[in-house]
């Protein structure tokens, strides 16, 4: 990632080395909570944000409404996910807003998922198993390390499109960069109970945090990616759920919380709630709470489990 990160910094550098600096705070365009957080946490007030959705929306399905458009229109940098996450909705809202400078593949638009390593590329794309990504699963900010190489790239675009203030940006970046090293440190050694514990998410967006805390996802709530579940399939994973018990089902803040807690009275499983994003719950008010909260609701759940 380094070589990649050096050589995309150059063109880059070389791309605007014409270009004025902002006056004033840089105003982003984030797509998603986690993004909107991320450039606050590593910009601080150099930065306008604006925020385009919330934790309690699927960020796979957003309204191009007007407001989105008119913020779109005034954006210096824009920071999305990427790797087809928004693909029903962001390229519609560009080419509304028709602000060429931000246009996906421009120096000021970051696809944050596609700026490190992604889990579960397929090999063959076929919309009949669902809504499955090419450019591999998109819900990267689950996994700490990977968030630490995007914030590192936030910095530096913002330190070439703001060049007065680049040395800031650097230098709050390496604040966080320390702060946030310590934070996994903390999570890595809370989490070790975690390890090996078996889950049943609704939606394919918790594989980076299994990944990165050893936890086995077993099976989905989602016959498909993207497929609400029907009374059939809920009634074949009673059966699988009985012949081999879990500890743990659990939904994102944003996901309809009926499929899980009908499981939980069929089969007694526990069942978790997890915040997914920045506002996913009243106490995530930052991606420091995200984890903190994240990892609690786990290991309440498996102490229930261990429990019983």
């Amino acid at each position: 990632m380094q070589t990649h990160m050096k050589i995309s910094t150059s063109l880059i550098a070389s791309a605007w080395l014409l270009a004025a600096p902002a006056n004033g705070a840089v105003k982003v365009f984030a797509c998603e909570p986690e993004w909107a957080n991320l450039v606050e946490l590593t910009a601080g007030d150099l930065a306008s944000v604006y925020q385009a959705s919330t934790a309690m929306q699927d960020p796979h399905r957003i309204e191009a409404r007007p407001s989105l458009i008119a913020q779109m229109r005034r954006a210096q940098l824009v920071i999305c996910t990427g790797a087809d996450l928004e693909v029903g909705w962001l390229p519609l809202l560009m080419q509304s807003a028709g602000n060429r400078d931000v246009y996906a593949g421009s120096p000021r638009f970051i696809a944050a998922a596609e700026l490190v390593s992604r889990l579960e590329v397929p090999t063959t794309v076929d919309r009949a198993a669902g809504d499955i990504h090419p450019g591999g699963n998109p819900h990267v900010h689950l996994d700490p390390h990977k968030l630490a190489e995007i914030a590192q790239a936030v910095a530096e675009r913002l330190a070439i499109i703001d060049a007065a203030n680049a040395e800031e940006y650097r230098a709050r970046y390496a604040a966080f960069a320390q702060s946030w090293r310590d934070a996994i440190a903390g999570w890595e050694t809370k989490a070790q109970p975690l390890r090996g514990m078996r889950i049943v998410p609704y939606h394919k967006d918790t594989v980076y945090l299994a990944h990165w805390l050893g936890l086995v996802e077993v099976m989905n709530i989602e016959p498909k990616p993207g497929l609400p579940p029907s009374a059939a399939h809920l009634a074949g994973l009673v059966d699988l759920l009985v012949a081999a018990p879990v500890d743990a089902v659990t939904r994102s803040a944003y996901q309809d919380p009926k499929p899980m807690n009908w499981l939980r009275a069929q089969t007694g499983v526990p069942t978790v709630e997890l915040p997914y994003t920045v506002g996913g719950a009243p106490d995530v008010d930052d991606l420091y709470a995200l984890f903190d909260v994240t990892i609690d609701r786990l290991l309440e759940a498996r102490g229930r489990h261990d429990g019983d």
